[in-house]
């Protein structure tokens, strides 16, 4: 029998030695992490592209390279919400202008019905009017605190404070059409209602949530690949419930930005900074029409000029079923608070998208983190049942509000350590 011969490349002792750290540094092995200085050049380069009507035929209007797809056109004339085949060619589109494209668009018309938006903006009237009360400082994110009136978790305080209107928005086929599209099932949608009053400036151009709210030193800390990689946990989403002609400030956007991928680090810079302040575009928006883009696409919110003029919207935030909710939600609250209206949603109109986007807004589609030794396995083997698989089962069989509450309860407890 012969000797086993020694593996290539390994000594008989275990110790590393200096020779194979100066052959690997040799070797070129790239840095995990960003090591130079991002170049302005490489974002110039990037955002001298066109968007071509060409690539996007169902777009109904290209603006300032940003595609705008007018949904009543589409809801009405090509029945795409009924055709899942032409709906799974719309949602190639958006996330193709999301990813690899101008990294924006608009939905235009997205909310119709006059009735919901107007009962919605009641309700944040009375929760801004009991909040300016009790809280003394809100706090802003890259703009100046004071000059807008700001919701968190708006949606949460809008199931809470008129759950009729929140099951009607929140149950809009086209939201769960476009998270579907970026984020896949599972979603969670998160939001935050944003009033810019007159005179209110404009924020600095950043990227998003997650990397855009760490510091440059916490940011750099992250592998180059996982930087890339953070814009899939979230998609950016403003719904208009007000007009937002040009001098009210409507967000300002740098198309194509969101493929620099040193761009977390890069938008901070005082050089891109000031290029963007050159090459911004935005876009006029009706009341109901709604905004979507990739969270690394460089952004801001512009300034209002308007004597006497509210510019309102509620920002959406949501989250993919691997990434972390910026806002904490209390779904037992929720859930019963809406309940009985969810309940007459489903009798008066069945199973549909609608209903399933309301789930995103109301439990959690994922069913991880959990405790394995009392939360089994479904049927497939693999997971346990989530928060949303028990919202459906409970529908199913038309529970009152009691049981399901007792359900839920009972899965939070078993999915506790």
């Amino acid at each position: 029998m012969g000797l086993r011969p020694e593996p290539v490349g390994l000594r008989s002792s275990n110790k590393v030695h200096e020779s194979d750290l100066v052959s690997c540094s040799a070797a070129g092995l790239p840095s995990r992490i960003f090591t130079s200085t991002p170049c302005l050049d490489s974002l110039k380069k990037l955002c001298s592209q066109t968007t071509s009507q060409a690539i996007y035929p169902l777009v109904s209007s290209i603006n300032h390279n940003v595609p705008i797809y007018c949904l009543p056109d589409l809801s009405n004339v090509h029945h795409v919400l009924s055709n899942p085949k032409l709906l799974s060619k719309l949602q190639d589109e958006w996330h193709h202008i999301l990813l690899s494209g101008p990294g924006v668009l608009v939905l235009k018309g997205m909310f119709t019905d006059s009735g919901v938006i107007c009962s919605t903006n009641d309700a944040f009237e009375r929760i801004i009017a009991r909040e300016r009360s009790t809280l003394e400082n809100k706090g802003d994110h890259f703009g100046t605190a004071g000059t807008n009136t700001r919701i968190w978790n708006s949606l949460q305080k809008h199931c809470i404070a008129d759950p009729e209107s929140f099951v009607q928005y929140y149950s809009n086929p086209w939201l769960a059409a476009i998270c579907e599209a970026w984020l896949g099932p599972a979603f969670r949608v998160t939001a935050q209602t944003n009033i810019v009053h007159p005179g209110g400036k404009a924020q600095s151009s950043h990227r998003d949530y997650h990397l855009g709210f760490q510091s440059a030193e916490v940011t750099n800390k992250f592998p180059r690949a996982m930087q890339v990689a953070s814009q899939f946990l979230t998609l950016q989403g403003a719904v208009a419930h007000s007009n937002m002609p040009a001098a009210s400030g409507p967000t300002r956007f740098l198309p194509f930005s969101q493929m620099l991928e040193e761009g977390f680090l890069a938008y901070r810079l005082p050089e891109f900074q000031n290029w963007f302040e050159q090459r911004w575009v935005a876009l006029d928006l009706e009341i109901g029409d709604a905004v979507f883009f990739n969270p690394a696409l460089f952004h801001a919110a512009g300034e209002n000029t308007m004597a006497d003029f509210d510019r309102k919207a509620n920002l959406l935030q949501i989250s993919s079923a691997f990434g972390k909710t910026m806002e904490s939600l209390d779904t037992l609250r929720m859930i019963s608070a809406c309940w009985e209206e969810l309940m007459k949603k489903f009798e008066s109109e069945g199973w549909g998208r609608g209903i399933e986007c309301l789930f995103n807004a109301l439990a959690e589609g994922y069913p991880f983190p959990t405790n394995l030794d009392t939360r089994v396995p479904g049927p497939d083997g693999m997971t346990p049942s989530s928060e949303q698989d028990l919202l459906k089962h409970g529908l199913s069989e038309l529970w009152a509000k009691d049981r399901i509450l007792k359900e839920l309860r009972t899965l939070k407890m078993d999915s506790a350590a």
